[in-house]
């Protein structure tokens, strides 16, 4: 089976790469296996570090949950497993014990745009890719746990209309509003993403986690008590 995604160490920063275009980046079980094996392995380590998660295909950083495997299994299979599987992915990756940053280099939909929701910081490139809540017009409400992630998004009106309204928002505007932090175009989103992410790196590791837990600790109660 290929692998849809791979890690990369250079220096202090950690690159995890969404690398399976051909099925548009999106989620199923397997890749949820590949990213909780490639944050077991980050976790294991010592020292100051950062994460970075960037996309190898120039139109799809993640396009969310994988419908089309979903369908192949029934509707109660995405309600009774893999929402849940998807949910304790999201805390896991908003409580990862180390700076994250997010270079959304195409479109990020649904449980894609989650994903960088849940990261600390976002960058985004500003002439293409979109970053959208589609779940209002496909019928999927979000669980407690995915609103949870929308609200960590820090202004209240863009996440609100994100959610509500299920429009897609480019690079440009979400740097406008505050839903990514910078927008860059696509020769140079890489880079600066992954300055952010070294510069983060320099953090004592501990003390930045110790922050980000009490910023954080409305989502701890909602882990599986083996990750808590």
């Amino acid at each position: 089976m290929m692998s849809a995604l791979h890690l990369e160490h250079r220096n202090d920063v950690y690159i995890l790469h969404f690398d399976h275009g051909a099925r548009n980046n999106t989620l199923d079980d397997a890749v949820v296996d590949e990213f909780n094996a490639a944050l077991d392995q980050i976790e294991g380590t010592t020292g100051n570090a950062a994460l970075l998660i960037t996309s190898d295909d120039a139109k799809f950083w993640c396009n969310g949950i994988d419908l089309d495997y979903i369908k192949t299994r029934g509707m109660s299979y995405l309600v009774t497993h893999f929402v849940h599987r998807l949910d304790q992915l999201l805390l896991r990756l908003a409580l990862l014990d180390l700076p994250t940053v997010a270079s959304i280099g195409g479109h990020a939909y649904g449980g894609g745009a989650l994903l960088a929701s849940a990261c600390d910081f976002r960058t985004m490139r500003s002439d293409r890719g979109y970053f959208c809540f589609p779940e209002v017009d496909i019928r999927l409400p979000f669980t407690d746990i995915m609103t949870r992630i929308v609200e960590l998004l820090p202004d209240e009106r863009a996440r609100r209309e994100l959610a509500l309204t299920g429009r897609p928002m480019g690079g440009a505007e979400a740097a406008a509003r505050g839903v990514v932090d910078a927008a860059f175009g696509a020769e140079d989103l890489f880079e600066h993403a992954f300055a952010m992410a070294a510069t983060l790196a320099g953090k004592d590791r501990a003390t930045y986690a110790a922050i980000k837990h009490a910023l954080r600790r409305s989502l701890h109660p909602l882990l599986d008590p083996a990750r808590r």
